[in-house]
C-alpha cells in the first residue's frame, strides 16, 4: 500500500493514515506491505528534502541510533516538539529555546552487548528490535577514547563470556581513564579472577567491575566537577557527554543567579553541587549513600568551594518539607525519568525563590511543572538539550521562579 508520512512519532517512527513506518519521514510517499499497524519492506517514492546519507555506516543495521537519514534541523525540530507536546499536554506553554545539539563522537559513556564466538567475540549495539550483535568500529556515536577500547571489551568477552549467554559492557572515560563494568560474564573464581585482572593490567583500563565487584582497580576513575576531583563509584550517573553536561551547568547557573545558598536535591556525585560551590553554600540530597559519599570526598579534597553539607536521604519517600528549605535561595533539581512528584508537592508549598529543574523525560517533567504552577511558580523558560544525538531522547532544563 501507499502512505504519505504526515509526522514523526515519539519514537522517530514516521505516522500516515493511523500506520507506522519506520525509517520515514513527514512528507514522502512510500509503499510498503501492512503487518499489524506497521509498514514493512518500505520502499521510499518521494524523499523529504530532509532526508539525508546516514553519517554511520553502521546506520542501516544497527539499532543504536534512529534518526541518521533526517536532517540535523529536522531532529531539532522533532525535539522540540516533544517538549512543546509533552507541556501542552498538561495545558502548560512556556518560552522555548532552540535546542543544543551535542556533537557527533562525543558520548563518554555506553552500553554495549558482547557474546563469546567460535572464532573470538562479538561486540557492539543490537540490531532494532532483534537480539542480534551489530559490530560498530566505526562508530560515529561513541568518543574515539572508547572506540580505541573494543580490544579490550572483545578481550573480556572471549576471557570471561559464555557462546550460551549475552554479556553487557558499560565503559565510562574518566579523568584517569577507561571505568568499566561487566554484567552477565562468567561467575567468578581463582583462575578467570586472575585472568581478568591481568587483562585489565595489561589494557589499562582503570578499573574493572564484574558482576557487580569490583575486580581490578589500577587506578581509581575520577570525575571533574568544577574546582573538584571526584572518585566514581561504579555505575555512578553521569551525563553522556561533556557538552550535553556544561549546557545544563550554564542554564541552571542562568536559572539560579547570585543565589548565595542553594538546595541541590538528587544531587547524584556533584554534577551541579560541586560546579555551584564555587559561588554558593551547598545542601546537595541523594539518595545512594555512595554516591553522596564520593561527593562529599570531593569537596574536602578540592580548594576554594564553599562549604558544602551532604545528606544521604531517599526524595520519593521523604522529600525535604517546606519548612526544611529556610534560607535557601534557589534550589537546583535533577531527578531520574520517573520525575519528583513528592518533592514537587513539598517544593510547591514552599518560599523558595527560584527553582532550576533539570530533566531527562520532558512528560514527567510537564506533571512536576503543573504542580509548581498550581502553586504559585512561573515557568520562565525551558532549554532543550541533546546530549543522545539520533535518538528519541530528549533533556532540558527549566526556570521557575515565584
Amino acid at each position: 500500500m501507499q502512505v504519505t508520512i504526515e509526522k514523526l512519532g515519539h519514537l522517530g517512527d514516521g505516522i500516515g493514515a493511523g500506520l507506522f513506518a519506520p525509517g520515514t519521514l513527514p512528507g514522502e510517499v512510500v509503499t510498503g506491505e501492512l503487518r499489524g499497524e506497521t509498514l514493512q519492506d518500505i520502499r521510499i517514492v518521494t524523499p523529504s528534502p530532509d532526508r539525508v546519507k546516514p553519517p554511520c555506516v553502521h546506520a542501516r543495521a544497527c539499532g543504536g541510533c534512529l534518526m541518521q537519514h533526517a536532517s540535523d534541523a529536522l531532529t531539532a525540530r522533532w525535539k522540540e516538539g516533544i517538549v512543546q507536546g509533552a507541556l501542552a499536554g498538561q495545558g502548560l506553554e512556556a518560552p522555548l529555546r532552540p535546542i543544543l545539539t551535542s556533537p557527533a563522537r562525543s558520548r563518554r559513556r555506553a552500553t554495549l552487548a558482547g557474546r563469546r564466538t567460535k572464532a573470538g567475540a562479538l561486540l557492539g549495539f543490537h540490531q532494532r528490535g532483534s537480539d542480534v550483535i551489530i559490530p560498530v568500529p566505526q562508530c560515529q556515536l561513541l568518543h574515539p577514547d572508547l572506540i580505541a577500547a573494543f580490544p579490550a571489551l572483545e578481550a573480556l568477552v572471549i576471557t570471561g563470556g559464555s557462546r550460551s549467554g549475552e554479556m553487557s559492557l558499560t565503559v565510562t572515560r574518566s579523568l584517569t581513564g577507561l571505568d568499566v563494568s561487566v554484567t552477565g560474564g562468567k561467575p567468578m573464581d581463582a583462575e578467570l579472577g586472575l585472568n581478568l585482572a591481568r587483562l585489565a593490567e595489561e589494557k589499562g583500563l582503570a578499573r574493572l567491575t564484574w558482576n557487580n565487584e569490583t575486580l581490578a582497580l589500577r587506578i581509581m576513575p575520577m570525575l571533574g566537577f568544577g574546582g573538584a576531583r571526584v572518585p566514581m563509584p561504579p555505575g555512578a550517573f553521569l551525563q553522556a557527554t561533556d557538552h550535553g553536561e556544561a549546557s545544563l551547568l550554564t542554564a541552571v547557573k542562568e536559572a539560579i543567579g547570585p543565589a548565595r545558598k542553594i538546595a541541590d536535591l538528587f544531587a547524584g556525585c556533584g554534577t551541579f553541587a560541586l560546579s555551584l560551590a564555587a559561588q554558593a553554600e551547598i545542601l546537595a540530597v541523594e539518595g545512594d549513600a555512595a554516591l553522596t559519599a564520593a561527593l562529599e570526598k570531593g569537596w574536602r579534597q578540592a580548594q576554594g568551594l564553599k562549604k558544602v553539607t551532604t545528606e544521604t536521604r531517599d526524595l520519593f519517600r521523604r522529600p525535604l518539607e517546606p519548612d526544611e528549605f529556610k534560607g535557601i535561595e534557589a534550589v537546583v533539581i535533577d531527578p531520574p525519568r520517573a520525575g519528583a512528584e513528592a518533592q514537587c508537592a513539598r517544593l510547591a508549598a514552599s518560599k523558595v525563590p527560584v527553582i532550576a529543574y533539570v530533566s531527562c523525560n520532558p512528560v514527567t517533567f510537564a506533571r512536576d511543572a503543573k504542580a509548581l504552577i498550581a502553586g504559585g511558580y512561573h515557568l520562565d523558560w525551558v532549554q532543550p538539550v541533546d546530549q543522545f544525538r539520533w535518538s528519541a531522547h530528549v533533556e532540558l532544563a527549566a526556570r521557575f521562579s515565584r
